[in-house]
């Protein structure tokens, strides 16, 4: 049988599927949305097509024109494919893929149809990475970094330009590092605010392009993966009305989202005043007032955190505490009475403790205005459609420190069509938080090290990062090599 005649039997619904922009650009738009079909991924050698009504042979003929590559076609749910294709094809109606700049690809162009790369994908930053020949575009996906396609090394200054007129960038300036920023709408009208930070190299400007979501509707606590005893403490802990939260973890953690969601639920049960001092700010939040730390240090942390405390809020949300000068100021405020939540770059939730006194921050002082530390790490979630199980291997179970789970049903990524052949969709979080009752507030203020103060949380309920990690593995919700990367810091 013809590869090309294959075809799925149940309707396919695009909603559930993660769209490769590689191969759905590959298609003209004026094609995919006159015959309503869209080359969505590339799975065991054949590119996935889906369609609402069958295909005739002259359809069948552009298509392979286009994508030189077996054919397996899907019949799709027909609501969510007209939304896909609007989605994808309403902001670059003659963007195409080509391979050279002979053949017209345009600045604005070849800039346009990343931009709707990287919002198929649900990218988290762009790359433009010159080369002595050509330019690499890579895209990060749920934290990996992934190619996306080479260009010509003649399309790079165009591009490069472009994006700086958009983020109000200095095109003239190419020896020094630049920053600007510029908002750009998607096909279904979400407002997506995008950071642009620019760098000389040796064969040109590398420029990475950080995506920001400015609607938080679905920021959720719910949503980040916190298992149920886990979010009631977080939910008990923020409710107080003062002292101090702090989320730990390394770059790229997701300590920033769960401060967001843990205000967005704040908001929701009550009238509150909220201020935050962000570097940048990441999402925009309404009837919050949000203040951006200026890099040439007019409106730094701590400058900001003083003048915030005149405006009266209840909670106070700072970015990151990095030096003594904004710990002392943090730390003096929810002893005041305002509730203070802000990150931390440390590994254990324990080491938080540590970090402040680091700071030069009294003991006694922590120990009185500390709520609830929490660690956290991101790990990406398998596809429901093609995990494959298997038993976990005694040396995992001891790499995990749980020699008795040996034995126990895990999963690991495969690939299909529905996750674009990456085995994952998205990610969750893994968490360890210590909440600090009477003793272990009385323990911080005597001097206790990260060890014994973690033993004694651990004998109150707190799971820590591994545990958390080992119950999400066996409710297969992410794999043994993503649980421990996650962890291995720890």
């Amino acid at each position: 049988m013809n590869p090309s005649d294959l075809s799925s039997k149940a309707l396919l619904d695009l909603n559930e599927v993660r769209i490769d922009p590689a191969w759905a650009m590959r298609v003209p738009s004026t094609l995919a949305l006159r015959r309503q079909v869209i080359a969505f991924s590339f799975v065991d050698e054949h590119v996935c097509i889906a369609h609402a009504k069958p295909l005739d042979s002259a359809c069948m003929g552009a298509l392979q024109k286009h994508l030189k590559k077996p054919l397996r076609l899907f019949q799709a749910e027909p609501d969510s494919l007209r939304e896909t294709l609007k989605r994808i094809y309403s902001n670059q109606a003659s963007t195409q893929v080509r391979s050279t700049t002979e053949e017209g690809e345009t600045a604005v162009a070849l800039c346009d149809e990343l931009l709707n790369a990287a919002m198929m994908q649900q990218a988290s930053d762009l790359h433009l990475d010159p080369g002595p020949n050509e330019t690499l575009i890579r895209l990060r996906v749920d934290g990996v970094l992934h190619d996306y396609r080479p260009l010509p090394a003649a399309a790079h200054a165009g591009m490069i330009s472009r994006f700086k007129v958009l983020a109000n960038m200095d095109i003239a300036e190419r020896r020094a590092p630049q920053d600007g920023r510029f908002r750009f709408e998607t096909g279904d009208n979400r407002i997506i605010d995008i950071r642009v930070a620019s760098l000389p190299t040796r064969h040109g400007e590398r420029m990475t392009l950080r995506f920001l979501a400015s609607q938080t509707e679905s920021l959720t606590l719910e949503r980040l993966g916190m298992e149920a005893s886990d979010l009631e403490r977080f939910n008990e802990s923020i409710l107080r009305p003062h002292g101090m939260i702090l989320i730990t973890g390394p770059t790229g953690s997701g300590k920033s989202t769960t401060l967001y969601a843990g205000l967005r639920r704040l908001i929701s049960q009550g009238s509150y005043n909220v201020i935050t001092i962000e570097d940048p700010i990441e999402y925009e939040m309404e009837r919050v007032g949000q203040v951006e730390v200026d890099s040439s240090d007019k409106v730094s942390f701590s400058k900001a955190l003083r003048s915030v405390l005149r405006h009266d809020p209840d909670i106070v949300m700072i970015g990151e505490i990095r030096d003594h000068e904004t710990a002392d100021v943090a730390i003096k405020s929810a002893l005041t009475g305002h509730l203070v939540m802000s990150t931390v770059h440390t590994n254990s939730a324990a080491s938080a403790i540590t970090r402040l006194a680091d700071m030069q921050i009294d003991r006694f002082l922590i120990a009185a205005t500390i709520r609830m530390a929490v660690a956290q790490r991101l790990v990406r979630k398998l596809c429901r459609h093609c995990r494959k199980p298997r038993p976990l291997t005694e040396a995992e179970a001891i790499a995990l420190g749980h020699p008795d789970a040996a034995g126990s049903e895990v999963f690991d990524a495969g690939g299909c069509h529905f996750c674009a052949n990456h085995g994952y969709v998205g990610r969750l979080g893994l968490f360890e938080m210590l909440v600090i009752d009477q003793e272990l507030s009385r323990m911080i203020s005597s001097g206790a090290d990260e060890a014994t103060l973690t033993e004694a949380a651990t004998e109150r309920g707190m799971r820590r990062l591994t545990e958390d990690g080992l119950q999400k593995l066996l409710e297969g919700k992410t794999s043994v090599k993503e649980v421990l990367a996650g962890v291995s810091s720890w």
